[in-house]
């Protein structure tokens, strides 16, 4: 560190006579012998030395400010931290509260017991909740059913297999409700609807073999029995008869226009009868709107279920639109009422510990005017928020280690380890610092809301060379006591010349000691400047005067 002195200015003598007679205004040069002249040149580094010795032990008090401490430059473990405080917290906390109004029907936790999320804490009366639900679930029920019918009924199927006997539109006619569409027979199988006396068809069976004679060629087909008239009719002539309805395979060749007769064992038929496909059926069209699309002609083999035609257009589709939104609405008032039942059911949202207990069953639940209904705690670690300020926050990564006290626990020191570093500044009268989280899991006995330090700790070095931080100077150089320079008291200095500003090169450092890489050897003398009110440090180490 560099000293200023202060070389008091010389004062020269009156000359004698000089009260009797005045000075003239300007004398003019004088001149002096040069012998004078050289040796007064000589005696001022005499004279300069003599004042840095004499000066401290002349001014007392006066000279605490040039006091400075010996220490050795020597090697040893250095720790660098980043310091800080702040306080312990849970890693999580929850406030149980809710907005709904009702009777605690269940409340199965006490204080102090352990909870696991999605744990049952309270059951709330839901009241009208349950209802509004049931009724929210119908809606949405009729919405989506009323929407399958719409978008069912804008295609066109056949109810049964068969062949498109006739078309009644095609593509781009406009059509309403009831409009025919096509007309659809299945004709590979026939069936026969002939009269039996009512005695014989008494005796006929549903699934008795049937045989078929065909008018004009006699070809005998055989049939089954697929019905028999349980009531009885008039005939011709009077006569009781019955219907028996058989069905038998077209080979090809029938068509409704053919006449034939049957015989069930030995039962004839009274009369005969016209053979009539299996099934006939008119599509009909069961929404308003255009023919976008015709996928059948006349004479095309259709099963059951097929689309025979859609229906489209402006009109169609608005109408679909309509019933779509129809449902979403449903589906989100349904939404609604499940949300408005579940807030009757209050779980634990984390696992902790319960600290608060404030309502249990019986209460009355008055909504948010309720308050905190629980407070739980997660216990499983602590957690601390320290700000680091801009200069030092470069050197904090996750993963380093933090030692941390507590006034409240002295003489213990907890291990934490940095979780994370945010980049979320807040910038006070033009100094930025950011929150560093500091996570604890063997907290001992801290308690959530403990004041503590913390030191996280940079970096750990073995057997650095080391010199009291106190030492450098702010340009960079250190005071050192050379070989001489203290007299055999070791506490005076002895020879000023032997005390050297030097200039180090600094490597890693804390708040006590500084590592030297470069300028200093181990075991040199360095002096650091101490305080005190007299002639004595303050702490009672050896103290020099620096003489340069």
């Amino acid at each position: 560190m560099e000293q200023t002195q202060t070389i008091p200015e010389a004062v020269p003598a009156p000359s004698p006579g000089a009260e009797q007679a005045s000075a003239p205004l300007w004398p003019g040069p004088k001149k002096r012998p040069k012998w004078k002249k050289r040796l007064a040149i000589a005696l001022v580094p005499v004279a300069l030395a003599l004042w840095v010795v004499v000066r401290p032990m002349l001014a007392g008090p006066a000279a605490a400010a040039g006091l400075y401490q010996a220490a050795q430059v020597q090697r040893q473990d250095l720790t660098v931290a980043v310091s800080g405080s702040g306080t312990v917290t849970p890693i999580e906390s929850y406030q149980v509260s809710s907005l709904v109004t009702g009777k605690i029907l269940e409340s199965p936790f006490e204080d102090g017991d352990q909870v696991e999320q999605d744990q049952l804490l309270y059951r709330i009366d839901p009241g009208s909740a349950q209802t509004a639900l049931q009724q929210a679930q119908l809606s949405v029920q009729q919405a989506q059913m009323n929407y399958d019918t719409l978008a069912g009924s804008l295609q066109v199927k056949a109810i049964g297999g068969g062949v498109v006997q006739t078309l009644h539109v095609q593509e781009g006619d406009l059509v309403s409700a009831g409009t025919a569409i096509a007309d659809i027979s299945d004709t590979s199988t026939m069936t026969l609807t002939v009269p039996f006396q009512a005695g014989d068809a008494a005796r006929i069976s549903v699934g008795q073999a049937a045989q078929v004679t065909l008018s004009g060629t006699l070809e005998t087909l055989t049939g089954t029995v697929e019905s028999v008239a349980s009531a009885d009719q008039v005939g011709s002539g009077g006569a009781l008869v019955r219907q028996v309805k058989i069905r038998l395979t077209n080979p090809g060749a029938l068509t409704d226009a053919t006449a034939a007769t049957a015989r069930v064992g030995s039962y004839a038929c009274a009369a005969g009868g016209t053979l009539s496909p299996r099934l006939r059926q008119t599509i009909t069209a069961a929404a308003s709107g255009e023919i976008t699309n015709l996928n059948v002609s006349v004479g095309s083999r259709v099963s059951a279920g097929a689309v025979l035609a859609t229906i489209g257009g402006e009109s169609a589709e608005n109408s679909l639109a309509d019933a779509a939104l129809a449902v979403q609405n449903a589906q989100l008032s349904l939404q609604s009422a499940q949300q408005a039942l579940d807030s009757y059911t209050i779980t634990s949202p984390i696992s902790g510990t319960v600290i608060e207990k404030n309502l249990k069953a019986g209460d009355q639940l008055n909504g948010g005017d309720s308050g905190a209904m629980a407070v739980i705690y997660d216990l499983s670690q602590l957690e601390l928020q320290m700000d680091v300020s801009e200069l030092d926050i470069g050197q904090i990564q996750p993963g380093q280690t933090v030692e941390i006290t507590a006034e409240a626990l002295p003489g213990q020191t907890f291990t934490g380890v940095v979780e994370k570093v945010s980049v979320n500044g807040t910038t006070t009268d033009g100094f930025t610092t950011y929150p560093v989280t500091i996570l604890l899991s063997e907290y001992g006995d801290l308690n959530p809301g403990m004041n503590v330090s913390a030191d996280i700790i940079v970096e750990r070095a073995e057997k650095a060379l080391c010199v009291p931080a106190e030492a450098v100077n702010s340009d960079g150089t250190v005071l050192v006591a050379g070989e001489g320079a203290f007299a055999e008291d070791g506490v005076t200095i002895a020879d000023p010349s032997k005390i050297e500003s030097r200039p180090v090169t600094l490597g890693r450092g804390n708040q006590d000691y500084v590592e030297i890489t470069s300028g200093l050897e181990e075991g040199e003398t360095v002096l650091l400047p101490i305080q005190s009110t007299g002639g004595m440090p303050s702490d009672g180490s050896a103290a020099v005067a620096a003489a340069g």
